[in-house]
């Protein structure tokens, strides 16, 4: 690998690590649908002068279902359930749990009717252990939809690319998160506008809504595309295993969440079980949470 492509790997790590923190600090200060909605809108906005060139109507309008369809297992309705289960859960347990969905991955690959090695399914049964020994003691109450709720992004981020993959490969990758966060974005309007909060947010809030938009969001899918350009798909797809140490590190520094040995286990078995479970697998590519 380069140079570059070490610093965009550090980068991305970084980057996409961090929503979990962010999102946690927004829902202290507005509703979910507002959430969305700054995210999705600013997005957009940073987007769009730079994907304009690239845009072939007529190739849209010819894919108008997968894109909808992508945009809908990827950020509409996975950002409004991962923004509402943080009113719950810990930044931290969150973004453990979302380290799944490789896992969750090899096992559509797996329902499709493609074979996997014992090692896959061995990595399967570890990374679903993984997440009953985090998700298990929180199973009561008002926790126990939280965790339904991360467990159906999981799904969604598994299927999002599936849908890329297969569907929309003649639309640019800059395109087609631009328009999926302008959908996404007009979507959630009307109940972000319902919901506008009465009094100027914290500043703590304004920040975090700023920087899940400009950094986790815009900035995050054109370092994601150079990254691409510069190791390939393959080597990308590690940056899914990096993402979860730095929700923990940044929820126990910045929000003093609690580091217990269950959570340590959990995160290597999670982990393990995702790079087992997805060895010598047809490597796909993910996209920013």
């Amino acid at each position: 690998m380069t140079r570059n492509g070490w610093i965009l790997f550090g980068l991305m790590g970084v980057i996409w690590g961090l929503p979990y923190l962010m999102i946690k600090v927004a829902v202290g200060g507005v509703s979910v649908p507002m959430i969305v909605f700054a995210r999705t809108a600013i997005g957009a906005a940073v987007l769009l002068p730079l994907a304009l060139r690239r845009i072939d109507w007529d190739v849209l309008r010819g894919h108008w279902k997968p894109i909808l369809a992508f945009a809908a297992t990827e950020i509409i309705v996975p950002w409004y359930l991962l923004s509402d289960a943080e009113r719950v859960l810990s930044s931290s347990m969150t973004g453990l749990l979302v380290a799944a969905v490789p896992t969750i991955g090899a096992l559509l690959v797996s329902l499709r009717g493609e074979r996997l090695a014992a090692k896959q399914w061995i990595g399967l049964a570890v990374g679903f252990g993984g997440v009953a020994l985090l998700a298990g003691p929180n199973l009561s109450g008002g926790d126990a939809w939280a965790i339904v709720e991360v467990m159906l992004v999981v799904v969604g981020y598994a299927i999002a690319p599936v849908i890329a993959a297969r569907k929309l490969q003649e639309v640019p990758g800059l395109v087609l998160a631009t328009v999926s966060l302008g959908v996404a974005a007009i979507i959630y309007l009307p109940a972000a506008i319902v919901t506008w909060p009465r009094r100027m947010p914290s500043q703590d809030v304004l920040f975090a809504l700023g920087g899940l938009a400009v950094v986790c969001t815009a900035i995050a899918f054109l370092l994601f595309f150079r990254l691409i350009r510069e190791v390939g798909p393959s080597k990308a797809l590690v940056i899914t295993y990096v993402n979860p140490l730095v929700a923990v590190v940044a929820g126990v520094l910045l929000l003093d969440e609690q580091l217990t040995t269950v959570t340590v286990v959990a995160f290597v078995l999670i982990l393990g079980g995702s790079v087992l479970a997805t060895s010598h697998a047809k490597q796909r590519v993910p996209v920013p949470t």
